[in-house]
Formats: C-alpha cells, sequence, structure tokens
C-alpha cells in the first residue's frame, strides 16, 4: 500500500502548521482504510459471539420485523 501522502498544510503568520489539506482521492483512501479497520477490529470482538442456525436467523429476524 502506497504512503504516498500529497498534503498542504494551512499555516499561521508564525509558521506553525495548525491543519492540513487533503485532495478528495487521498481523503477517501484514508477514510476507507479506518472503516476497514473498525470493521476488522468488530469482527475480532464477535469471533466469540454465539452464531445461529439459517433457521435460527429466519425466526430471530422476524421477531425484530414484529416489534
Amino acid at each position: 500500500m502506497a504512503t504516498d501522502i500529497k498534503r498542504r498544510y494551512i499555516v499561521v503568520d508564525t509558521g506553525r502548521r495548525i491543519g492540513v489539506v487533503l485532495d478528495i482521492e487521498t481523503f477517501e483512501r484514508i477514510e476507507e482504510l479506518l472503516e476497514n479497520c473498525g470493521l476488522a477490529q468488530y469482527m475480532k470482538e464477535a469471533e466469540d459471539d454465539e452464531t445461529l442456525s439459517l433457521n435460527e436467523a429466519r425466526q430471530y429476524y422476524a421477531q425484530m420485523k414484529e416489534e
């Protein structure tokens, strides 16, 4: 994965950096990476959760729709 992030800095009169501007493609790539990381973490946390058979899942989903 490339880490060549094109960025422009927002600086104050003293030259101190206070912000950064990214092009939309870079921002969307970072956003996707963060979402994938969050999904991977959620999947890891859910590994030990109880699983349902197909019929149990259908019954559970039907029950949710009724509520």
